[in-house]
């Protein structure tokens, strides 16, 4: 009976954490960065578990998140298809670096990495709508989705964490910019997912308690990023960021 309390009590943390991050993912597309630090410091889950463990709940929030800006068309496929043909490859490429590469270094590069896209998010102007909407080669976006890959899985952030910036780099319109990094979540964590089963690297609890929770606050923070003005959703994604990556930072050089 201990042991029972003790799994659900760990499963109802798991499942928290989850719908904050799907919530945060849905809303702004970047709260997946928030996800491996909520399970590392508040779960006591090693670092590469929590990491894979995530890629698996990306699945889920990846195709809540895409069904609800594809509704609100905000998904502009023909760019998302050619993300995909980069993104593949380079997941599976980072779930192998996960597997040789330091803890420590792990939080050390979430951290920059949020870091870095957050003060890109607030340099960066803000387009309010899909008019005039830039044209982008398809050998610039293959590569976007490849580095958008093999970030993403060495980090366990799934994908928006780095796709958004660069695509509001890039002067995308928010809306856009989260739509397509709804749908990069599906095949970078797929591919990232069969390449952590197959190393063995991979616990079924915690991956399935945060996809139940990451369901529900992907579908409830989609509908809310569509009634937010575009500049608030601007300040919560720099915000956001900027805090995540400081604190592991910080802890890291502690």
């Amino acid at each position: 009976m201990e042991f029972d309390a003790a799994l659900l009590a760990a499963f109802i943390m798991y499942l928290g954490c989850g719908f904050l991050a799907g919530a945060l993912i849905g809303c702004i597309g970047i709260g997946g960065v928030v996800l491996v630090p909520l399970l590392v410091y508040f779960g006591d889950v090693d670092i590469k578990l929590a990491i894979s463990a995530a890629m698996f709940a990306y699945i889920v929030s990846g195709l809540v998140g895409t069904f609800i800006y594809a509704q609100s068309k905000s998904i502009q496929w023909s760019m998302a298809l050619i993300l995909f043909i980069g993104a593949a490859p380079g997941a599976l490429l980072g779930s192998w670096l996960v597997a040789v590469i330091d803890g420590d270094f792990l939080k050390a590069l979430i951290g920059i990495l949020a870091i870095l896209s957050g003060v890109q998010t607030l340099r960066g102007g803000v387009k309010t709508d899909h008019s005039d909407t830039p044209s982008i080669g398809a050998t610039p976006l293959i590569g976007i989705g490849a580095i958008t890959g093999i970030l993403s899985s060495l980090t366990g952030t799934g994908g928006p964490l780095v796709l958004v910036p660069l695509l509001m780099w890039l002067r995308l319109p928010i809306l856009l910019a989260i739509g397509l990094s709804q749908a990069i979540q599906l095949p970078i964590a797929t591919f990232a997912s069969a390449a952590n089963l197959m190393a063995g690297n991979f616990s079924w609890v915690i991956a399935i308690s945060l996809a139940m929770g990451i369901s529900t606050g992907s579908l409830i923070g989609a509908r809310v990023a569509h009634r937010l003005p575009t500049a608030t959703l601007k300040i919560i994604v720099a915000v956001v960021l900027a805090f995540v990556g400081g604190f592991l930072f910080l802890d890291v050089l502690s």
